[in-house]
């Protein structure tokens, strides 16, 4: 797996919820709403997709390339209460012949910059989004990881794998999209947001 998403291996819970003790507002601050259908592309072990479950009653499709992921992620789920609508274990790039309904928005946290082939991704993730729908991407700020210290210690990728909103932009805007708005998501993490266009 770490040829194929390098340097995105899933972080200890405990500095993800000393990042972010309130997963949902996040997801809000990304307008992700009820009654939307999402998926949750490279879920890891379920942080956002607990909570995302639970914000859009079960309409959610979680996907990840690792099947241990996938079973951290169930446990999480299951432990808020919530519901997944169809759990994918499969490379995100696939995600076009893996869906069976179009959705309404498409997330991606804390894993881009380890895509080999963000392009194709965003391609991807085009086919699956229904007209207008949105495609968020979170992301480190392009700081040095010396200075980017949860729970006393520097974490997430490497410097040079960090990108700014600028370079992201400049990767998915030709896949069909126009950037919505990018949305600072403090210490360390931005949001940027994406419609898809025809």
């Amino acid at each position: 797996m770490d040829d194929l998403f390098p340097a995105t291996s899933m972080p200890d819970r405990d500095w993800w919820a000393a990042l972010w003790p309130r997963p949902t507002d996040v997801l809000e601050q990304l307008d992700i709403r009820p009654g939307m259908t999402v998926l949750d592309l490279c879920c890891g072990d379920g942080y956002f997709t607990a909570p995302l479950a639970k914000l859009v009653d079960g309409r959610i499709y979680a996907l990840d390339l690792d099947s241990g992921m996938i079973e951290q992620a169930k446990v999480e789920v299951e432990r808020l209460g919530g519901t997944v609508r169809q759990w994918i274990n499969a490379d995100a790039r696939e995600i076009a012949s893996l869906l069976d309904e179009p959705v309404d928005y498409v997330l991606i946290a804390n894993t881009f910059h380890g895509v080999p082939d963000q392009p194709g991704l965003a391609r991807a993730v085009w086919h699956v989004l229904r007209p207008g729908g949105k495609f968020s991407i979170v992301n480190w700020h392009p700081l040095p990881r010396e200075q980017t210290v949860v729970l006393d210690k520097p974490r997430g990728p490497r410097t040079d794998m960090r990108m700014s909103y600028d370079a992201v932009r400049k990767v998915v805007e030709p896949a069909g999209f126009r950037t919505v708005r990018v949305e600072a998501l403090p210490p360390y993490h931005y949001g940027i947001i994406f419609e898809r266009v025809a």
